[in-house]
Order: structure tokens, then sequence, then C-alpha cells
């Protein structure tokens, strides 16, 4: 068989079912090979969005997800998906295609070195230069995009190997490595510090999920009663009904969370990195706390804080030895904060504008937390983590390390082909949407039922909000009150719309959406001064949030 029909064989070992991407004369051989295979491809608009695709993909189901793209332009507009998946700890397998080996090295039509681009920006790269290293490549990739913590692997193949004869031997679908259990020592010590511990609290970050140890976690946190703050990625890895459960913490953390961290004395990081959006001022977060570390990676233990006791290795074998219940007093401490600083969403009725964050707590009660949301970057994914809360952490995707504008889209349509009979939403501000709005295409094309929010401000929310708190209200470039009308754009790819701007109007309108069986679009107008609160300030520390002005 050619190389190309042995890729597709392989991925059909592996369980890939679906692929993404784009086709280009590089990679034209795995093209025509897919014609007679059963592997499903779904052509996306632009290759970033086949990447982003596969993203979603991945993380609604915490397995690997594959793109392909040809050489040159193709490979390169992989790029910023790939980097995307390697801060965002994505499994990922990105194919691409190459120029033939005998015009490598020639400046050839659409010849790019995208090994060396891509070498700081995924957790591994490599590039096939022999036919009977094809397979083995192959294989290699997808055991590091899932071993120890996940991360994107490309593979660069020339067209002259994809043509060529190779053969394939009996292959078993690659399995990562079992981490093995934690050093009792280090689960003793840890256990010393939550005897000593009078205010714990545990972090969570992306690693729960990804490590699947949600089951783990919510038995820790009830056995031991808990207070818990969660990062972007770690939503949904708690149970949002626990009493003891405060919500996301850091820049836009809701109140009683950042107030919690700032009184512990043990901080306990759960698959978390103490990244720079949730410590704000480093020195002083949690300045009264000891820190227990537990993580996959050993290059996240140290790094941004030393940690009093760090263990390395599978959340799911270490969680169920740790023991420690937190004391009566701060419990009640910490549910009387919760209460005073919880959102008042009837105080925060506008009678003239729609209120996003309650809107968008409306849309979570009506899905049940069962909905996968897929969130672009900006004001609304702020409102979306703050006011929404998910049944487990594959229904929450957001770009968090690189903050993507332009992922909820495609992400969604890779969350749509994976699970047909959920419901997906996509919630997009008005800027991110139009950075890849051309997968409307792709949801036209294969009927997916993907739901869009479009929350228009008709600005450039974000950096807005930053230039009016921080830059003396000096706005520069970011007036978008020339976008499109939404709904009729999306009515263009023949796919259901509606447009609203008053708040009687937002709960007939999401039912609509919801109850709709194909794609639809649902316009939402909100007001250009509404800002997200709280905020943290620059070089601030947490406890000294901005909360919203009365």
């Amino acid at each position: 068989m050619t190389g190309a029909q042995a890729i597709l064989k392989f991925l059909g070992h592996q369980g890939i079912e679906a692929v993404f991407g784009y086709p280009g004369g590089a990679i034209m051989p795995l093209y025509d090979a897919l014609l007679d295979s059963p592997i499903r491809h779904y052509l996306c608009r632009h290759e970033q969005g086949a990447a982003f695709a596969a993203i979603g993909q991945a993380r609604s189901t915490n397995s690997v997800g594959v793109c392909v793209a040809t050489s040159g332009p193709g490979a390169t507009n992989l790029l910023t998906s790939l980097a995307d998946a390697k801060l965002d700890s994505v499994p990922l397998v990105v194919i691409t295609g190459q120029v033939a080996r005998p015009a490598m090295g020639t400046d050839a039509f659409q010849e790019v070195d995208v090994l060396g681009l891509s070498l700081s920006i995924s957790k591994h790269s490599m590039q096939v230069l022999d036919g009977k290293d094809l397979l083995p490549s192959l294989e290699r990739a997808f055991f590091i995009a899932q071993d120890g913590r996940p991360g994107p692997v490309l593979v660069d193949i020339p067209k002259d190997i994809l043509l060529s004869e190779v053969s394939f031997p009996a292959l078993k679908p690659v399995q990562p490595n079992t981490t093995t259990s934690a050093d009792a020592d280090l689960i003793a010590k840890a256990n010393q510090l939550l005897a000593q511990a009078k205010r714990p609290l545990a972090y969570v970050g992306g690693g729960v999920g990804m490590a699947e140890a949600v089951p783990q976690l919510r038995d820790f946190i009830t056995t031991n009663s808990l207070p818990t703050v969660s990062t972007l990625k770690g939503l949904g890895a708690a149970d949002a009904d626990h009493p003891l459960y405060l919500g996301m913490l850091g820049m836009h953390g809701l109140p009683a969370a950042n107030l919690a961290v700032q009184e512990c004395d043990l901080l306990i990081a759960i698959g978390a990195r103490l990244d720079d959006r949730v410590t704000g001022k480093l020195d002083e977060f949690a300045p009264h706390a000891k820190l227990l570390h537990l993580d996959i990676d050993p290059a996240e233990i140290h790094k941004r804080r030393q940690a009093d006791v760090a263990i390395l290795g599978d959340l799911q074998a270490i969680l169920p030895q740790l023991q420690g219940p937190a004391s009566a007093a701060w419990c009640h401490h910490i549910a009387q904060r919760k209460a005073a600083k919880a959102y008042n969403y009837s105080q925060a009725d506008d009678a003239e504008n729609i209120h996003a964050p309650t809107l968008l707590h409306y849309l979570s009660e009506q899905t049940k937390r069962e909905a996968i949301v897929s969130c672009d970057v900006g004001q609304h994914q702020m409102w979306v983590a703050q006011h929404m809360t998910f049944a487990d952490p594959t229904r929450h995707l957001s770009s968090g390390g690189l903050g993507t504008m332009g992922f909820g889209l495609p992400a969604a349509i890779g969350a749509q082909v994976a699970h047909p009979d959920k419901a997906v939403i996509a919630v997009c501000g008005d800027g991110s949407f139009m950075m890849n709005v051309q997968e409307l295409a792709t949801l036209r094309r294969y009927g997916l039922p993907v739901k869009i929010l479009v929350l228009d401000n008709q600005r450039l929310g974000m950096v807005k909000q930053w230039q009016e708190l921080f830059h003396q209200e000096r706005y520069s470039e970011t007036d978008l009150s020339d976008n499109p009308p939404f709904s009729r754009l999306a009515q263009a790819f023949d796919i259901a719309a509606e447009e609203i701007s008053e708040p009687s109007q937002v709960q007939e309108a999401v039912a609509r959406m919801l109850a709709h069986q194909g794609p639809y679009l649902l316009h939402v107008r909100l007001d250009a001064n509404a800002n997200v609160w709280p905020i943290v300030p620059p070089n601030t520390a947490n406890h000294q949030m901005w909360e919203q002005p009365q």
C-alpha cells in the first residue's frame, strides 16, 4: 500500500473516526486515499479552523484529535492552533504534507520549514525522510501526544513518501505509559500539612480533567469539606453545587474565591500551574499559605513558587491517599463569605440593555449544565466563566494559555462532530467571531446543529475596558461599529438566525435557539459600555480587585 493509505489505516487502528483539514498539492495523495477510507474527513474553510476543530474534538473527549494540511501556507496557517494546543496541553497529531524530498532545500513551490517553525510551539515535531520510518513516526506521535502532560505533535511528510509503497506491520492501539504511584513519604508529608492546616483551600486546574480524575477530586473535596476555587481550564472539575465551591479565581475571579485564596493557610494546587492570570502580584498571592502542589509535569513544580510539598504523578492515584478535613470554623466563614458575595442577577437587570451575565446564567440553567460550551476570547469569555456552570471539564472549551480569538466556532464544530447528540454552543464576541467566520460554511456543508451566540458590543471589549481603566480612556482601534448584521450574514449561509436587543426578548429567543434542529445564530446586541467585574489591576494582589462600581 502507499504511504497515504498506510496513514489512514494506522489512524483507523488508533480509533480515529474523523479528521479535519484542507487539501493542497503536497497532501493530495492522502486526500486521494480518503476516497477509499472509512475515516470521515471534515473540510474546514481555513487550516486554522481545521486545527481548532481537532482541538475541540480532543478537549471534549479527552482523546487525540487529528488534523491535516498541505505544505507552505497550509502548514503555516496551522501554527497558531498548534501553539494554542501546546499552551493548553491538548493531545493533537498534526499531519502536514511537504514538497518531495528531491525538491527540499531548493525553495520549491510552497516549501516552508514547518519543522523548524513548529519546534517551540509543539510538544514534539518530526519529519519523515524514509518510508520505513512513516508508521513508527506516527506511533511515536500518538504516544508523545498522550503520555504524561498531553500536547500537540507535528509530523511533516514529503509528498513522494505519501506516494511510495510501504509495508504495514501488525499494530496495536498506542497507549501512554501508566504512571507509577506517588512516593509514600511524600504522601505522608502532604497528609501532615493537611492535618496541621486550619484554613486549607483546594485550587483546581485543567490537569484534573485531562487526568480524568474528576471523581477522585470530588471525593477528596467532599470527604475533607474543602473550600475550592478553580482556574479557567479547571471549570467543571469540582461540583458547582458543593456549598464550599467558590468558582473561578484570578484576574476576573469571583470575589469570594480571590479572598479565600488570600486568607488560606494551605493552598492545595491540583493540576494547576500558578499562571500569572491566576496569581496577580505573585509575591502577594496566598501570602499566609504553605503550598502543596500535585501535578504530572515536573517542569511546573517550583516554577513560579516554591512548593512546601510537591507530588508528581497520576491524580487518580494521589488524591484518594490524601486526607485532612478543614475546620468547621473555616467552612462556616467561607459559606458566609460566599453568600455575601453572591451575584444578584435580579439587581443587575437593565430595562434598556441586555445584561450578558444574566443571559449566560439563564442559558446555563436552561441547558442544565450539560451543553458543551465553546468560547472565543474576550469579555464574553470571562462572563461565561463567571456565570455559567458545567457538569464536567469536557463541557467547557476555552482558549486559556494563548487566548486565541477565533477559537470558539471551529472548536464547537469539532465538539459537535465528536458528540452528535449533545447540545453544542459557541459563545462568540463580535471581534472574535469575524476571525473564523468562514466556518459557517462548514456548519452548512455538514448540517452540524451548533448554536452560535454572538454577543455584540461593537467593540474589542476587553481591550476597550483596559483602555478605559488603565489608559485614561484613550480609545485606540477598538471600535467595531462597522460590524455586519450577523443574523443576515448567517442567513446568507442558509443558517437560521435572529437578532435581539431588548431584555424582554431574551428568554423566548434562547428557547427558539435551543429548540432549533439545525445550526442557529442568535445575534445579541449589548451595551458598549459594559465591563467585566471584578478585575485585578496590573501588578496588584488579588484581594485588591476592583468590584463592580455601584
